[in-house]
């Protein structure tokens, strides 16, 4: 398994794999399609830029992430998410959390060269480990932004929200590990009430409200913050959110990370359970796992291994692995455990 560095680096130039920076309701996500050209192609400097959108992670601070790969269960049940958590402690991961919008002045860190003289205001949303601005050159919206300088954009009748919105100015995250830019409209009216395709964003006020840093069902350990996340190219999922045909190859690339960057014990039940399924063992006696974690991973490894038995035409092992699943999920199943497998589309 490669190290961190090279593996963010090869993802970088992967236009399967997407990147997000932000919290639990705010987030920036970077993706680029085949083919499509770069604006920024730096994979030493951990940098990419299209025409829609850019990421950039700080090399000077790999070293100091935490990597965690894990999975999530869909709501639907053919299928699963992916991602690795770019995380660190705690201390390290705060930033200033500012609760009113707030001018920071040229933005001489943006990835495109031809952004470092548009002006950056963070939106003031008291995020603990982001800083979720926008950045504008715009003249009209400068004034303004300026005018409501000091102000929480939700107040009522701040009118900086409602100019946001009709200008859609860049949208930029920025944490400890580095930014994710888009340069795409804001998704709503001007998009037909949906993110547009490639680099969006997503600023969900109900989740904001909740101060949550992560969803609960993303096994962030305690004392850690995700700053970022690494999605690799889903085996189900393709880029809008549709279905798409088992690919065992972005799978089992995906199994390595786990194994290298993942839980021990997520690992360890995917495991076991698959070794019961192979021994025929009777799944009413299968010995549920005690913790959420474990009960999981154990109906992740079922759902995944009736894509592997479909796509290899085993129609026994696949007849067996579909005896489990329907002796399991009733048992082990909770919806709680399930998460939206792709917001916004």
């Amino acid at each position: 398994m490669t190290q961190l560095p090279q593996l963010l680096a090869e993802h970088l130039c992967d236009w399967r794999s997407g990147w997000s920076m932000g919290t639990f309701g705010a987030i920036a996500e970077f993706h680029h399609d085949e083919g499509e050209k770069p604006q920024v192609d730096d994979a030493a400097g951990l940098a990419r830029a299209t025409s829609r959108g850019g990421v950039r992670i700080d090399a000077d601070r790999v070293a100091e992430i935490v990597p965690l790969a894990y999975e999530t269960l869909s709501p639907r049940a053919h299928r699963w998410t992916q991602a690795v958590a770019l995380c660190m402690p705690e201390a390290t991961a705060r930033r200033t959390a500012r609760a009113v919008l707030t001018e920071l002045g040229p933005d001489i860190e943006a990835v495109r060269p031809q952004d470092r003289d548009g002006v950056l205001f963070d939106m003031g949303l008291s995020l603990p480990q982001c800083d979720f601005c926008i950045r504008t050159a715009d003249p009209a919206l400068l004034e303004i932004l300026r005018q409501a300088e000091g102000r929480s954009l939700f107040e009522p009748g701040n009118p900086a929200m409602p100019a946001i919105l009709t200008a859609h100015p860049h949208r930029v995250a920025i944490t400890n590990i580095g930014r994710v830019e888009v340069y795409q409209k804001i998704g709503g009216p001007d998009t037909g009430g949906v993110s547009p395709p490639g680099p969006h964003t997503h600023l969900l006020p109900k989740l904001l409200a909740t101060g949550r840093t992560h969803s609960a069902n993303t096994p962030i350990p305690k004392g850690l913050l995700p700053l970022g996340s690494l999605h690799p190219g889903n085996p189900v999922i393709g880029a809008m959110g549709e279905d798409r045909p088992f690919d065992a190859a972005l799978h089992e690339a995906f199994q390595q990370m786990l194994v290298r960057f993942g839980s021990t014990e997520a690992v360890a039940e995917k495991t076991r359970v698959l070794e019961a399924v192979s021994r025929a063992d009777e799944p009413t006696t299968y010995g549920l796992p005690r913790t959420r974690l474990g009960r999981v991973a154990m109906r992740l490894a079922l759902r995944q291994q009736a894509h592997v038995t479909a796509e290899a035409s085993d129609t026994a092992a696949h007849a067996e692995i579909n005896r489990w699943i329907a002796a399991i999920e009733p048992a082990g199943g909770n919806e709680a455990d399930t998460d939206d497998d792709a917001p916004g589309h």
